[in-house]
């Protein structure tokens, strides 16, 4: 009886072990979860962001916020000034943090959530504000962005004429026109067209198997304006 006992109590015994050997195989095979993409919060996207702790009459810190994504340990924080194209970019385990910007700037934002494993992240949609100054009356519009031809793109075509299509923001929403420049280089951008209505021009004259640069200048109704800065495309002979 003894005996039996005994042998009961061992086969318990390694019955346990092997539950408990294959229990952490699994946990410690188990699939990292990608984070989900967080929701930005504030500064809130295309405003003028006047709610800044004023650090000098040149700076001013903005807490930033966004909501927490499911599966993320940590987050990173990356602030583009529109202006010099620099990019701040600032890790931290919380769902929110403050910086020191530039004022009369504008901005753009995202936030990257991170897991455990460092290979597995999400980004944010990308928003953009305007850092308000002292005594702003008025805000310059946001630069434009290319859509087509998209920055760096290689256009396989068979036809002498394009389409630059942009899009633009304004805090004002009082976007007046535009005027476009274009050219094989960067030293060599000339003006294209002048007070251009929409943010779209057609029938654009081009060269095949030739590098294109082009910028876009865009102007509101109180005469601020901003550049996007020099795109670039190069197009391709369609056989």
């Amino acid at each position: 009886m003894k005996r039996i006992i005994v042998s009961i109590y061992i086969l318990s015994f390694i019955s346990l072990l092997f539950i408990s050997f294959f229990s952490c195989k699994k946990a410690k095979n188990a699939p990292a979860l990608e984070p989900s993409k967080a929701v930005l919060v504030f500064p809130s996207s295309n405003t003028a962001c006047t709610e800044g702790r004023e650090i000098s009459s040149s700076q001013s810190a903005i807490l930033f916020k966004w909501n927490s994504s499911e599966n993320a340990v940590s987050y990173v924080l990356n602030v583009k000034n529109l202006l010099n194209g620099a990019i701040s970019s600032q890790s931290t385990s919380s769902t929110e943090l403050e910086l020191t910007l530039e004022r009369n700037t504008p901005y753009s934002w995202n936030v990257v959530s991170k897991s455990h494993a460092v290979a597995f992240t999400t980004q944010s949609d990308t928003w953009k504000f305007f850092n308000v100054g002292l005594a702003a009356q008025s805000f310059a519009p946001f630069p434009a962005e290319a859509l087509s031809p998209v920055n760096g793109q290689q256009l396989h075509v068979s036809s002498s004429k394009i389409t630059l299509d942009w899009s633009a923001d304004d805090v004002d929403g009082d976007i007046a026109n535009y005027d476009v420049y274009m050219g094989v280089s960067t030293s060599s951008l000339t003006l294209l067209r002048a007070n251009v209505s929409v943010s779209m021009l057609s029938d654009v004259s081009v060269n095949p198997n030739t590098s294109y640069y082009w910028k876009v200048i865009t102007r509101d109704s109180k005469g601020n304006t901003s550049s996007s800065g020099v795109f670039y495309f190069r197009l391709i002979n369609k056989i």
